[in-house]
């Protein structure tokens, strides 16, 4: 490696470091708002606001990789062709294609770190969040206990409570169950108290009304109480423990179980393929963004006026690439045989680098042309 592969190299790491520091801030504070509020909303002290802040960040480093690896690329190649020192380095004889070597050398180990995040990392800390989850949003007060608030625990139900006094009294308690297709039934008190037994928790309810509606007799009963015990713990979904998505599975998993897996999280065996072969198609993209970036860039030579065209044309390009992923999604997910096409944007998007980088290639061929012939008239 030449001084001047490990000059840029260098340069692309800092500038690479800076963006995937701003973005992931960025995006991290957006989640961490509403993460935030609910969780301290549940009554959860701020060490379990950063296990699941920590549990986030692979799957927020992966969606921004990418993203900084194209914006190293294109201000490393802007800052340098500004200040003419890829000029100079074309005058001693270096090449579009020589120049893009430390680029391709860039976007290949960002690659390998986005490897280890998709195959490893992301799964991981996805399963780990998701365990963490449940066991916190299983808990009654995370599910039930929120004032003035319409909640559904559970599918079928639906619960509110006005107010919770410092005693612990449920004010204004109502409770809708439509989980019986021929019935439903809904419970209103004055207060409420929950209480917990061997059995499991119930919601006592003082001084109110339950009413059943049947839709095929269409007839409603109204029953008053002066207390009424609810078991509340069906009310709560426990955790599904042989349950896991996609997204969670290891990839030698969803490759040497692909039918199964399909069976068992209900999506297609497409779906299931897209997913595995698409953690191998993410690397590629870091590498595809970085050489798009710079070959862009390169094309338009040394100008004064600035590259901002090119720059656009770079952000344009890499559209055309997402777009190509848009329009193989589908045929990939009903149809598992094409599951090929998952490569088909980083494919096309080493092409148009390909492409790139002859066309800055062209015009030096071109120019030299011209002074031979010059000469030789």
């Amino acid at each position: 490696m030449t001084r001047f592969d490990r000059y840029m190299l260098s340069q692309l790491f800092v500038l690479f470091g800076f963006f995937s520091l701003v973005l992931v801030s960025v995006y991290w504070i957006n989640r961490a708002v509403v993460l935030f509020d609910r969780l301290i909303a549940d009554g959860q002290p701020a060490s379990v606001f950063l296990e699941f802040t920590a549990l986030s960040l692979p799957n927020v480093i992966r969606l921004i990789l990418p993203m900084s690896t194209f914006a190293a690329a294109v201000y490393v190649t802007n800052r340098m062709a500004s200040e003419s020192e890829l000029v100079v380095m074309q005058a001693t004889g270096y090449s579009p294609w020589r120049l893009a070597r430390p680029v391709f050398i860039f976007g290949t180990l960002v690659g390998v770190f986005m490897m280890a995040l998709t195959q490893y990392l992301v799964p991981a800390s996805l399963e780990q969040f998701r365990f963490r989850e449940n066991q916190v949003s299983g808990s009654l007060s995370a599910k039930l206990l929120r004032e003035g608030e319409f909640m559904t625990p559970s599918k079928g139900i639906t619960f509110y409570i006005r107010e919770i006094t410092p005693e612990g009294v449920l004010k204004d308690v109502f409770l809708s169950d439509r989980r019986e297709s021929d019935r439903t039934t809904t419970y209103s008190s004055v207060d409420g108290f929950l209480v917990s037994e061997e059995s499991g928790p119930k919601l006592v309810m003082v001084n109110g009304i339950a009413q059943t509606y049947k839709p095929e007799e269409r007839t409603l009963t109204k029953t008053k109480f002066t207390d009424f015990s609810y078991n509340i713990s069906s009310l709560v979904d426990g955790p599904t423990a042989l349950f896991k998505p996609l997204d969670q599975r290891s990839t030698v998993e969803l490759l040497m179980a692909t039918e199964l897996i399909s069976q068992a999280t209900r999506k297609s065996e497409g779906r299931v393929l897209e997913e595995a072969h698409g953690r191998f198609n993410q690397p590629l993209l870091c590498l595809v963004a970085a050489l798009i970036g710079f070959s862009t860039l390169l094309v338009g030579g040394f100008s004064r006026f600035g590259v901002g065209r090119q720059i656009i044309a770079a952000i344009l390009l890499l559209v055309s690439v997402k777009l190509v992923e848009s329009i193989v999604t589908d045929p990939v997910r009903s149809n598992p045989q094409l599951w090929p096409l998952v490569y088909a944007q980083s494919i096309y998007g080493l092409m148009l680098a390909f492409a790139m980088l002859r066309l800055a290639a062209r015009p030096r061929r071109r120019k030299r042309d011209a002074s031979l012939q010059e000469s030789a008239a």
